[in-house]
C-alpha cells in the first residue's frame, strides 16, 4: 500500500534537515575511546558556530551534560570492544546529548529503550520528556512495550499494526477509545501491554485455533482502523490546516563551525582516538619493532658477496610487505570510524570531505613513527648501503607505502562494513598486488594478459620494490667468488639483468609515483563514501524488489 502526501514544518512545506531536526539512531554509534565529556565537547564544537567562543561552547555542552544525567560520569570512557565504560542507558543518553547540543525543534528517537531494562528506560525517557519541556523541544520517538510509567509520560500516540493508524490521538485518551469500542484494559494491566495485545497478529499463527485467532484479530484491527477516522468519541476534532502562504520547498541553513574548523576539531579528535585505540597503530608498533628486530638479526651485516643478492633483494621485499599487510590490522578501527562518520554526517556535523582531510592528517605521525624506528633497526643491523640519503629514501618509501595501503583499507572499508568480510577482501587484494610486483615472478616473465597489462603496472607493490632495489644496488659492487680470481659484479648489472628493474627513471620516481598513488587513494575513498552515500537507497529499493 502506498501513500502521498506533504511534510509541513510549522505551516510550510520544508525539507526535514539538521537544521530543524535531529535523529537519535537505535544503535549508539560513538567513539569509545572518548570519555563522555569529550564526546560531547567535540560534537559542540563542531556543531555551534564560530561565533562562539571555545569557553562558551564547552559551558553549554556542559550544561547539556548535566541536564542528561551525566555529571558523575562525565570523565569515564565509553568503553566497546576493549574497555567496559559506562552502561547501555548512560551510553543511550550520550547519544542524546549530542544531537540536543544544536537546540533542534524536533527529534527523532529510533527506539530509546532498546536492551534497557525498565529503570533505565524510565531514566532516559523522562530526561527526554523533561528537556523537551524546559526547551519546547518536539519529540517523537518509536518504542516497543513501554513500562507504565513511561507510558505516563507520552502526550500524543501512534498505534500503528500491518501497516496503518490504528490509533492517533492523546496518549491519555486512548484507553477510553479501547473500551469505547468494545475492548476495555483489565485493571492492573500496563495499557501499552493491552494496546499491543489487542492488534499484533505476529503469533497468532504459533497458537491453537489459528484461523480463529487470526480472523478475531483482524476484525480488531478493521474495527480500530475504521472508528480511528472519527476521533468524535474522545471529544476531540481533527482539523485539517491549510497553509496560508505556500513558500514551496524551503531548506533551513543552521549556523555551524566553518570548513576548517571542522577539519581541525575531526583530526584532533581522530588523533586522541588513534592515541588510545591500541590496536590502530601502537600493537602495529610493537609488532613492527620485535619483526624488523628478527630481520635485522637474520640478515646481520649481510656484505657484498655473490650471496648477498639474494638475500637483499628478499629482505626488502619482506620488509615493504610485511608493512603493508599489517594494515590489514587496524580494519576493525576503520569500520568504527566509518560507521561514527556515517551517522554524524547523517545528522549534518561535517561532510566527507572534511572526514577525509581529518583522517589523512591524523594518522600522517603515526605512520611515521611505525615506520622510521622499526625500519632504522633492520635497515643498519643488516648492513644496508650506508649514506643518509639512501636511509631517508628507505623510510620515506615505506612511509609512502603504508599510506598508501592506509588509504586501500579505508576505500574497503567503505565498501565493504563487516570485519571478517572486510579483512578477507583487503588481504586478498593486496595479496593480488604483491604477487604482480616482479619479484615472485620477473617482470619479463609476467603473463602478459591482465597480469602484466595492467595489474603489474597499476601496483604500489612494483613502485616501492624497484625503488628500494634502486636505493640499494645502485653504487654497490659484488663480488661472484664462484668464477676463478673473483669477478665484480656492479649493481646497476644486477638490476637490469638479474631483478629486471626499470632503470629509464631515477628512485625519486618510484616514490613520487607512490605518492601520487597516496593522494589518488584518498580521492577515491572521497568519491566513494559520496557515491554510497547517494547510492544507498536506490541499493535498498533493489535489495526490497528481489
Amino acid at each position: 500500500m502506498k501513500g502521498r502526501g506533504d511534510i509541513l514544518i510549522n505551516g510550510c512545506r520544508q525539507k526535514v534537515v539538521s537544521a530543524t531536526s535531529a535523529y537519535v539512531t537505535q544503535e549508539n554509534v560513538l567513539m569509545a575511546t572518548l570519555t563522555v565529556a569529550e564526546a560531547v565537547h567535540y560534537s559542540a564544537q563542531l556543531q555551534l558556530p564560530d561565533s562562539l567562543t571555545p569557553a562558551e561552547k564547552r559551558s553549554w555542552a556542559n550544561d547539556v551534560i548535566r541536564q542528561m544525567g551525566l555529571a558523575t560520569v562525565a570523565g569515564t570512557r565509553i568503553g566497546g570492544r576493549v574497555c567496559k565504560g559506562i552502561s547501555g542507558g548512560q551510553r543511550k543518553r550520550v547519544s542524546i546529548c549530542i544531537e540536543l547540543l544544536a537546540s533542534p525543534a524536533l527529534i527523532f528517537l529510533d527506539e530509546p529503550t532498546s536492551g534497557l531494562d525498565s529503570a533505565a528506560s524510565y531514566h532516559v525517557m523522562s530526561r527526554i520528556a523533561g528537556i523537551a519541556r524546559r526547551n519546547g523541544t518536539t519529540v517523537v520517538a518509536a518504542i516497543h512495550q513501554p513500562s507504565t510509567e513511561v507510558f505516563e509520560l507520552f502526550h500524543g500516540l501512534c498505534l500503528l499494526a500491518n501497516g496503518r493508524a490504528v490509533y492517533f490521538g492523546p496518549a491519555s485518551k486512548a484507553i477510553e477509545f479501547f473500551d469505547a469500542n468494545g475492548f476495555p484494559c483489565p485493571l492492573r494491566r500496563n495499557p501499552s501491554d493491552h494496546f499491543l495485545r489487542m492488534i499484533n497478529t505476529d503469533f497468532e499463527e504459533a497458537e491453537e485455533e489459528s484461523t480463529v485467532n487470526l480472523a478475531h484479530a483482524a476484525k480488531v484491527i478493521q474495527t480500530l482502523v475504521a472508528s480511528s477516522g472519527s476521533l468524535a468519541i474522545l471529544g476531540t476534532k481533527m482539523e485539517a490546516r491549510k497553509t496560508v502562504k505556500q513558500e514551496g520547498d524551503r531548506v533551513l541553513q543552521r549556523r555551524q563551525a566553518t570548513f576548517w574548523t571542522k577539519s581541525i576539531v575531526l583530526t584532533k579528535r581522530s588523533m586522541l582516538n588513534m592515541h588510545r585505540d591500541i590496536g590502530y597503530y601502537w600493537l602495529r608498533f610493537v609488532i613492527n619493532i620485535a619483526l624488523f628486530l628478527t630481520i635485522g638479526t637474520i640478515f646481520f651485516n649481510v656484505g657484498h658477496n655473490y650471496a648477498s643478492i639474494q638475500a637483499r633483494a628478499s629482505m626488502l621485499m619482506f620488509t615493504s610487505t610485511f608493512m603493508t599487510m599489517m594494515a590489514i590490522g587496524s580494519f576493525p578501527s576503520f569500520v568504527e570510524d566509518m560507521k561514527v562518520f556515517e551517522k554524524e554526517q547523517r545528522s549534518g556535523h561535517y561532510g566527507a570531505i572534511e572526514f577525509v582531510i581529518a583522517n589523512t592528517l591524523s594518522s600522517t605521525p603515526y605512520l611515521g613513527l611505525i615506520s622510521v624506528l622499526p625500519a632504522a633497526i633492520a635497515y643498519y643491523l643488516t648492513g644496508l648501503q650506508r649514506g643518509i640519503e639512501h636511509f631517508f629514501f628507505f623510510v620515506a618509501t615505506l612511509w609512502a607505502c603504508t599510506m598508501l595501503v592506509e588509504g586501500l583499507m579505508m576505500i574497503v572499508a567503505a565498501i565493504v562494513p563487516d570485519f571478517l568480510l572486510g579483512i578477507i577482501t583487503g588481504s586478498g587484494v593486496q595479496g593480488l598486488l604483491m604477487l604482480n610486483a616482479g619479484f615472485f615472478r620477473l617482470p619479463n616473465d609476467l603473463p602478459k594478459p591482465i597480469w602484466k597489462y595492467p595489474t603489474y603496472y597499476i601496483s604500489y607493490q612494483k613502485y616501492t620494490t624497484q625503488g628500494l632495489y634502486k636505493n640499494e644496488f645502485l653504487g654497490l659492487v659484488f663480488q661472484d667468488l664462484g668464477v676463478v680470481g673473483g669477478a665484480d659484479i656492479s649493481g646497476q648489472y644486477i638490476l637490469k639483468n638479474n631483478l629486471q628493474v626499470e632503470l629509464g627513471y631515477s628512485k625519486w620516481a618510484d616514490l613520487a609515483i607512490l605518492l601520487g598513488m597516496v593522494i589518488i587513494y584518498r580521492m577515491l575513498f572521497l568519491i566513494i563514501i559520496k557515491v554510497s552515500k547517494m547510492a544507498k537507497p536506490f541499493i535498498k529499493c533493489l535489495i526490497a524488489k528481489v
